[in-house]
Order: C-alpha cells, then structure tokens, then sequence
C-alpha cells in the first residue's frame, strides 16, 4: 500500500511541475523517480503482468530518459 501511495504522490508532484511549466531537469527527475517506484510496486505485487511492465521499463528507461532515443529516428 505504501508503494501506490509513493506513486499517487509522485504523479501528483509531476502535474504540480507540469502546470508551473518547471525546469523540463526538475520533471525529468520526476519521472525518473516515478519509474523506480513503479518498479518496486510491481515487484512486490508480484502479478506476472506487473513483473513484466516493470522489466520492460526497465530496458527502456535509460535511453529514452538520457536523451539517447529521440522520436523519428
């Protein structure tokens, strides 16, 4: 229960940065944190579904997060 209520927060934070139109750095860091979370949910859930979700944030996390995959190719 603890992990829904990191994520509802976090999201929370990240629509709070969103409307104050903040540094895209302070969002980024955000949604970083956010997919970590998740992560940690899905893993104590331990729903096959979730577990999956999770592993494949996980593969796309670094690059698209780091700037290194950019939209069109």
């Amino acid at each position: 229960m603890e992990e829904a209520r990191a994520v509802l927060a976090r999201l929370e934070r990240i629509e709070a940065l969103d409307r104050e139109r903040a540094d895209p750095h302070l969002v980024l860091a955000e949604l970083r944190e956010l997919v970590r979370e998740v992560e940690i949910w899905a893993k104590r859930e331990r729903d096959p579904r979730a577990e999956e979700a999770a592993r494949l944030l996980a593969e796309l996390r670094e690059p698209a997060l780091d700037g290194r995959a950019h939209a069109g190719g």
